[in-house]
């Protein structure tokens, strides 16, 4: 039990900002805490009670809600009997036995992954592994259906680590929960905008992880401390005098420097402290940006600027959006002094504004690939602004507070799941994936292979949707591999809802489609040259004599019925027909009259007969085109569409060569070039889609020029058609192939 003094300060702490009702709810917590918790220790060793109210009281000062503080004050009590926690809902209400719930929820995701970060081995190991505690930092977030959850989190870890720091104790099992929260928690609290925890968390952990050096550094700055705070002070004296003379209204203070934030400029810019540059630093706050920049000049004229070392982060953000002056100068003792000026709007988005500041910060430039997930994260940051601005109101205005909790409650990242491996890899998943997603995640082998599986150790059915933090594990058929494979009633609605899955069992039916035709066409083929008695005939050469690159594809042909074996057996006595043309997506060769190969156009030039006449290239008329043409000189006539801009120039330098032309019969199966224009959104399996759909309508593709760029692709296909009818059937199945966004003729 702890004394009544205690608790009287206890409660002038926990109650700061809380409306009388709340009060009451507060100290009621407080004193069922106490007498529950007993002499029971914490995890961390300290006294239980004492630990929840360290919890509590940090929560206060990040002005939480009266909620989020009793369940700071309670939620040890659910991890040493987790059915405490239905105890608290008639005693405290659902929203506080919730909260509970959701830190228990996570303290067991923390057991469940202690030390699975190190996946993989070799020169990826590293970024194996930061990608895994990445995607561990985006599970917690999801994994909290209440936000405040994920601050009760962070405050139990700010928590511990100062019982530990008043202990004096340095172990493994110190340096080891250092470690994880310097990996995981401070990077978390840094992206919430809760920059009091953030060096806090970073500090202490590395006081456990690198004890000597953050001794070394501590000893550094505690050595000139009064000499530099002195000198600080002088300089923010003078610039205060000089500011007031000038009438401008500012608030000038020190910048406190955090020993981690030191060592990790002294490492990743390869300094010595003395080099330091914002070791002696303050910082400007003034009305408005104007201000900014006459308090700058200011600064330039009392100290001399250091070249390169000013920067305008005012008319050019950092890429996070962070905005300031920044520049260094030589102070009067001839060392370096850093000064930045920012309004007090610039200030507190630095401090609590929108979430890119980590990024810059943690990963040394900008990178949008989450960017749904960063939108989400800026806006909680935005959140944790007004809460601040909202308890500064005055008393009455309540329904702001209110309206600010119940947003809370409902920032979730609800787009995406996160679910582990038995052995604690976390895999990320969109919402309602099941069991098969999870397989295919892993591997496309798993997934052929999954017959069932286990969710936290019960077996499901595979259609079961997944939830955040739960271990699913895969139950897969024995056998060689390619033996066993998926369900076609995995492609039912509720089985799979990744694309990329049901991609994957797609190509696994074509791919044994394919097996299966080709074994049957091989068989069909064999058969034949049984009964021709040639069976030792080489079906290489066989295959080349009919037109086919491969015998595999002449297998295929055959296998679909869309080749005779007529043709098979006429070349088998050297007397090969003309193979019809072969359904292929993309080939350079036609077995169509092309007229690009010598096959009459059917162009009548009309009042003449006998007269060689050309499809010109530039414009590529096919039928029924209005065309018209242009006698040249020694190439006979070019046939130029009516609409072609290169005739209407000729014909306006030569008119007396422009000739009357139309469209006569053809031969048999003519097909004409024209060029086909696509512009769609650029993406894998783009090229293939589309050339499925000119092997669908049985248009050959002669030629093909792609660009790529800003995700977006141009593609020029060079077609030969018999008609624009044709033509115009195939364009409209193009525009309803994915991303496709516009298909013409050129």
């Amino acid at each position: 039990m702890v004394s009544t003094v205690l608790l009287g300060d206890a409660t002038t702490q926990l109650v700061q900002g809380l409306s009388v009702e709340d009060c009451a709810r507060v100290q009621g917590a407080l004193d069922y805490a106490n007498a529950a918790y007993g002499e029971r220790s914490a995890a961390s060793g300290q006294n239980a009670f004492e630990f929840s109210l360290g919890v509590a009281s940090t929560l206060s000062v990040l002005r939480t809600d009266a909620e989020t503080r009793i369940a700071g004050l309670l939620f040890e009590l659910a991890m040493m009997d987790p059915a405490v926690a239905g105890s608290l809902d008639e005693r405290f209400g659902k929203e506080v036995s919730d909260l509970v719930q959701g830190v228990y929820q996570l303290v067991r995701l923390r057991d469940l992954t202690a030390g699975k970060e190190q996946i993989g081995s070799g020169k990826n190991a590293a970024q194996q592994a930061a990608a895994q505690v990445e995607t561990l930092r985006k599970m917690l977030l999801a994994m909290a259906s209440d936000m405040r959850v994920v601050l009760m989190r962070l405050a139990s870890c700010a928590t511990s680590l100062r019982y530990f720091a008043d202990q004096k104790r340095f172990d493994e099992v110190t340096r080891a929960y250092g470690r994880e929260v310097l990996d995981f928690y401070a990077p978390l609290a840094n992206r919430l905008g809760i920059w009091q925890l953030k060096w806090e968390l970073e500090d202490l952990s590395f006081r456990f992880i690198e004890p000597d050096t953050y001794k070394q550094i501590a000893k550094m700055l505690e050595e000139k401390r009064m000499q530099r705070e002195g000198f600080v002070q002088s300089s923010i004296d003078r610039l205060e005098s000089e500011l007031k003379a000038a009438g401008i209204k500012a608030e000038v203070s020190g910048r406190p420097k955090h020993i981690y934030s030191i060592w990790s400029k002294m490492r990743g810019k390869e300094l010595d402290f003395s080099s330091l540059y914002d070791v002696r630093a303050f910082r400007v706050i003034v009305p408005d940006v104007k201000s900014c920049y006459t308090v700058l000049g200011i600064v330039h004229n009392i100290w001399t600027p250091i070249p390169k070392e000013f920067d305008d982060y005012i008319s050019r953000p950092k890429p996070n959006g962070y905005q300031s002056l920044h520049t260094v100068v030589t102070a009067d003792d001839g060392r370096p002094l850093e000064v930045q000026i920012r309004t007090q709007e610039m200030h507190n988005f630095a401090e609590y504004g929108i979430a890119a500041h980590w990024r810059y910060k943690e990963e040394g430039g900008s990178n949008f690939k989450s960017q749904k997930y960063d939108e989400k994260i800026a806006w909680l940051r935005q959140l944790l602004a007004w809460k601040s601005d909202v308890a500064d109101v005055v008393t009455g205005q309540e329904d702001l507070q209110k309206e600010w909790v119940e947003k809370l409650k409902a920032a979730t990242l609800d787009d995406r799941i996160f679910v582990l491996t038995p052995q604690a890899r976390v895999l990320e998943l969109p919402q309602g994936a099941t069991p098969i997603d999870f397989a295919y995640h892993l591997h496309s082998e798993v997934g052929h292979r999954c017959r069932g599986a286990r969710i936290d150790g019960v077996m499901v059915p595979l259609n079961t949707p997944l939830r955040n933090g739960q271990t699913c594990e895969v139950i897969t058929a024995k056998g060689p591999a390619g033996s066993q494979g998926p369900s076609r009633d995995w492609l039912s609605p509720g089985y799979t809802v990744s694309s990329r899955t049901r991609s994957k069992i797609r190509a696994w039916f074509h791919a044994l489609e394919q097996a299966e035709t080709l074994a049957q066409g091989r068989a069909l083929v064999e058969k034949s040259l049984q009964r021709e008695g040639k069976t030792a005939v080489n079906l290489e050469a066989l295959a080349h004599k009919l037109g086919f690159a491969k015998v595999d594809e002449l297998f295929i042909q055959v296998g679909k019925e869309k080749f005779s074996l007529r043709h098979v057996e006429a070349a088998l006595h050297d007397a090969v027909e003309p193979a019809p043309a072969v359904d292929e997506a993309v080939v350079n060769k036609s077995l169509s009259s092309s007229v690009e190969k010598g096959a009459k156009s059917g162009v009548l030039v009309v009042g003449t007969e006998g007269l060689m006449t050309m499809l010109a290239k530039c414009c590529k008329p096919a039928p029924p085109d209005p065309i018209v043409g242009f006698v040249t000189r020694g190439k006979g006539v070019s046939i130029h569409r009516l609409s072609c801009k290169n005739f209407a120039e000729m014909r306006t330098k030569a008119p007396e060569r422009v000739i009357q032309t139309a469209w006569g019969s053809a031969q048999m199966e003519t097909v004409y070039p024209v060029d086909l224009f696509i512009l769609a959104n650029d993406r894998q399996g783009l090229l293939r889609d589309i050339s499925e759909v000119f092997s669908r309508e049985k248009i050959n593709v002669t030629g093909v020029n792609t660009q790529s760029a800003k995700g977006q692709a141009r593609m020029v296909f060079t077609a030969e058609i018999g008609s624009t009818g044709q033509l115009q059937k195939a364009l409209s199945a193009i525009m309803e192939v994915g991303g496709v966004m516009e298909a013409r003729r050129q």
